[in-house]
């Protein structure tokens, strides 16, 4: 019983270990996001200019 267990155990992981990859990335229609870099500017609490890039993807 203990021996099934573990080989069960081994088996899910290995299953899911196969499928999260397989499915990361994939896009149909080989139809790609289109990202750019977004500039932010905000202040602190000094009046201190921040300024954040953001990655966006559409």
């Amino acid at each position: 019983m203990r021996k099934f267990v573990l080989t069960a155990i081994v088996a899910a992981i290995t299953a899911v270990s196969f499928a999260a990859p397989s499915q990361a990335g994939y896009y149909s229609d080989d139809c790609q996001p289109y990202c750019f870099i977004k500039k932010v500017k905000a202040y602190d609490a000094y009046g201190n200019v921040i300024i954040k890039k953001i990655r966006v993807c559409e």
